[in-house]
């Protein structure tokens, strides 16, 4: 539980930062849902979700993260039996068996693989105490990673799959790689790049990565979405076409107005000022994730910290490459903004982790 000591250290400016976006991401999807019925009362669902995930929030802030560090076993497990049995009986949506129904809802547990992972790749490399990662070390985290990295790419969900990976690579670079596995490391994955290009990418991902090089390729097909989605960025101008009034978004030109391309939606109709604010929030959010790592007062926190605002910052910036065009449509989603309840509340549950370790980097 929370003490009154640690409250002095609570880092409210990272929690109104939290706070202020989650305020915008209902702001924009009430106005790219404004007069479609086929979306109506998304807006009401995502502050439901919004309450849910500052819920989780508050539960990840209230355990000390020495105690949730003893428990990663069991969530780790837990991560993976969810992973195994949406292969079996997962439902489909959008070409994708990442789905699981309760109810009326549908959650995606992947979203909550990224906690789950964080954790165990924090705990696990804390516990090495503090040498440089050899090659059982190495290994071991490639199995740690590798085991739900494999499980969610068989959904397939290629966009969540990569945002595994920056964790991984953050936590090994920080906690220190031995020269000559790095080395070798580089010349293997040299070696295996053109090899997986013949056979692991599916051919809709060999076209959206072609359709990355040349938009012009296919421009009314796999092309579309990225050149629609500059439209609507550019007309924006400095102030944008007003809450509400923006025509690529209502006009139904824009795709996925209300998930992956939200925030051509803020550009569009908030403007150059509007998006630029969007972005420094994020700016501001992922390098107070990254302090909070540097103040911590183990290398448990610091893991932890750092596993949280790696993930945070390269989902938005992936997000954000893929609106204007340079990044590779991978369906990621905007986290905070986007509309879905997964993505909401597991990225609110990785800032309570991220507050609950700045929350007690003094205490003895």
């Amino acid at each position: 539980m929370v003490r009154p000591a640690e409250l002095g250290t609570f880092d409210w400016p990272l929690f109104l930062a939290v706070l202020t976006t989650c305020g915008l991401s209902l702001l924009t999807i009430s106005s790219a849902t404004f007069q479609n019925p086929d979306l109506d009362g998304l807006a009401a669902r995502q502050a439901f979700w919004v309450c849910a995930g500052l819920l989780a929030l508050l539960v990840m802030l209230a355990i000390d993260y020495h105690t949730l560090a003893e428990f990663t076993p069991f969530i780790y497990i837990a991560a993976l039996a969810s992973l195994v049995y949406l292969l079996l009986f997962g439902r489909v949506i959008a070409g994708t068996r990442g789905w699981l129904e309760l109810g009326p809802m549908n959650l995606q547990p992947s979203e909550f693989v990224k906690v789950a992972l964080i954790l165990a790749v924090g705990t696990y490399t804390a516990a090495t105490g503090g040498h440089k990662l050899g090659w059982k070390s190495l290994a071991n985290l490639s199995l740690l990673g590798g085991a739900p990295l494999v499980l969610i790419l068989k959904q397939p969900d290629f966009g969540t799959a990569a945002t595994l990976l920056p964790v991984l690579l953050a936590t090994v670079f920080v906690a220190g790689i031995q020269l000559r596995v790095l080395v070798i490391l580089a010349i293997i994955l040299a070696l295996t790049l053109p090899l997986a290009w013949f056979t692991v990418f599916k051919e809709y991902q060999k076209e959206r990565i072609l359709t990355f090089i040349n938009p012009e390729r296919d421009p009314s097909g796999a092309g579309y979405q990225v050149r629609q989605s500059r439209i609507a960025v550019g007309s924006g101008g400095l102030a944008g076409h007003g809450l509400y009034k923006g025509t690529q978004s209502k006009l139904q030109f824009l795709p996925a107005q209300q998930t992956d391309f939200i925030f051509a939606v803020v550009a569009e109709e908030l403007g150059f000022l509007g998006a630029g604010t969007l972005v420094g929030l994020y700016l501001f959010m992922t390098l107070r994730c990254l302090a909070a790592a540097r103040l911590a007062r183990d290398k448990l926190g610091r893991y932890l910290a750092l596993g949280v605002g790696t993930a945070f910052g390269c989902q938005s910036l992936a997000n954000l490459g893929m609106m204007v065009g340079l990044v590779p449509i991978v369906g990621i989603p905007l986290p905070l903004m986007s509309y879905g309840g997964s993505s909401m509340v597991a990225t609110l549950m990785g800032f309570g982790l991220v507050l609950n370790v700045n929350m007690r980097r003094f205490v003895n």
